[in-house]
């Protein structure tokens, strides 16, 4: 199963930014991720999405994590992917 996670980057103790990214259910957070399709910035509020990635996967059954999940609304991905159905 897939799912739509937040990756940590940055340096050590204080994670910046980070990555959302598709990957496998039993890999670590900082594993080998299927797809980097967007980032998150909390600090300066900053969130870069690649929408036609996101919506590959939502089709083919990813489950986006709470925090992605929030952030996705907050973007109108789901409205988007409603559209398409």
């Amino acid at each position: 199963m897939v799912k739509l996670r937040l990756k940590r980057c940055g340096r050590k103790q204080r994670a910046t930014v980070y990555r959302i990214v598709a990957i496998d259910v039993r890999a670590q957070r900082e594993g080998r991720d299927l797809r980097k399709v967007g980032f998150y910035d909390p600090i300066n509020n900053q969130t870069s999405l690649n929408v036609p990635a996101i919506l590959y996967f939502l089709e083919r059954g990813a489950q986006p994590t709470g925090t992605v999940y929030d952030i996705l609304k907050k973007a109108e991905v789901f409205k988007e992917f409603q559209l398409m159905k």
